[in-house]
């Protein structure tokens, strides 16, 4: 029989017993960023939980940290452990009187990054985003460049500029080059989104040690959702011979919980079948990805809905690329799928690829259209999973709203 929470309407909404999604808030009474773990519209205080005699002794210190990140280091047994003892809190009324104390309403919490960021690396996993890339920059030749099906394309991105759910996105300016136009410095006209899913990791590894696909869940703790602000235009004039900088760099936010992988368990799906057959140390054991059904709002009108279940590259393979030169992997490194796409129209997780290129305008609202970001517009990026237990967990949100560039 599956759990239920007594915590009122938990068991009706997207963050039940089955998801247990973990971030970081504090609240106008107590404004110490804390560990908190979400169930339905209220969050559980694991700061005051590990005061008591709760948690096992050695545990406990890493929740009095304001990051996740000493939890994360723990591993999957802690990971494990912990999970086990809330769900068991969260849905045992013989615990209800007293842990109901702990709880506070997500609209009375300020939510923070969850975790300190230690480096953070972007892919370019999907294949029907590479293609339409392809054939808008490329129509004359093969959309996927020849390397594309024989590694995860990848580019390292800057961590101190990954921002949490709701931080405003100040236009950025950069140089910028039209065809037949001389080279001009501005704010970027072309600011786009990406829909992305991140995963973070909880286990470091040695340097010189690469790290194998299979041992995935060993070292990721879980997933977010990603929004990866791109300025296209800045992005075109810089990118040749060495890839995205100036147009990336400006900001990236993630969501505020962090959904482990054991609430993923139920969401993982076969993966496409590659071709040609990648090499050795991309191989799985058991190859899966998993099935995410993503959601795109711009200024409140759905514009997309993006299937993670259709990357090319899966999480385990992008892990395993990253390593396989010997860089090691640290508590808080954040690696993401790149723009996530499907092969219909309404699939397309950029607004690049939505609008083919500022060609076809997007309807955003009542007789409103656009090409790209304007300055006041919000994006909300959402996600829902099947859970382990045949229900439905829906990944914290992604939203961020233009401000004008800083003249």
């Amino acid at each position: 029989m599956t759990a239920t929470s007594w915590v009122e309407g938990a068991d009706d909404g997207p963050f039940g017993l089955d998801h247990l999604p973990y971030g970081v808030f504090s609240t106008a009474k107590d404004p110490a960023a804390r560990i908190g773990v979400r169930i339905g519209d209220q969050v559980l205080d694991l700061r005051a939980l590990a005061t008591g005699t709760f948690f096992l002794p050695w545990i406990r210190p890493a929740f009095h940290e304001h990051a996740l990140n000493g939890f994360m280091a723990m591993g999957p047994p802690a990971w494990r452990l912990v999970r086990h003892q809330l769900t068991e809190l969260l849905s045992d009324r013989r615990h209800q009187d007293q842990s109901a104390t702990l709880l506070t309403p997500v609209a009375k919490a300020r939510m923070h990054l969850p975790f300190h960021v230690a480096d953070y690396v972007d892919f370019y996993a999907s294949e029907e985003h590479a293609t339409n890339l392809g054939r808008l920059f490329r129509p004359d030749s093969d959309p996927l460049l020849p390397n594309w099906k024989h590694l995860p394309v990848g580019y390292h991105g800057r961590a101190g500029t990954v921002v949490p759910s709701g931080t405003p996105i100040v236009r950025p300016r950069g140089q910028r080059k039209s065809k037949d136009a001389p080279v001009e410095f501005g704010p970027s006209a072309r600011l786009d989104i990406e829909t992305e899913v991140g995963f973070v990791v909880g286990v470091g590894s040695e340097l010189g040690t690469p790290v194998s696909p299979d041992d995935f869940a060993e070292h990721v703790f879980g997933a977010v959702l990603v929004n990866d602000w791109s300025a296209r235009d800045i992005q075109a004039w810089e990118y040749v011979p060495l890839g995205p900088f100036l147009g990336k760099s400006f900001a990236t936010t993630i969501a505020h919980w962090v959904t482990p992988l054991d609430a993923l368990a139920g969401a993982k799906t076969a993966a496409p079948l590659q071709d040609p057959e990648p090499l050795a140390y991309l191989q799985e054991a058991a190859r899966f990805g998993y099935d995410l059904r993503m959601s795109v709002r711009w200024n409140g009108t759905e514009v997309a809905r993006p299937p993670f279940a259709g990357m090319y590259w899966t999480p385990a393979q992008m892990l395993a690329h990253m390593t396989v030169n010997g860089a090691s992997l640290r508590t808080g490194d954040l690696f993401a799928s790149g723009t996530v796409s499907g092969p219909e129209p309404d699939q397309r997780g950029s607004f690049l690829e939505l609008t083919w290129g500022g060609r076809d305008p997007v309807a955003v609202g009542e007789g409103e259209e656009r090409q790209f970001l304007e300055d006041g517009d919000t994006v909300v990026i959402g996600a829902t999973a099947r859970s382990v237990n045949g229900g439905e967990i829906g990944l914290g949100e992604v939203s961020g709203t233009i401000l004008p560039a800083v003249i």
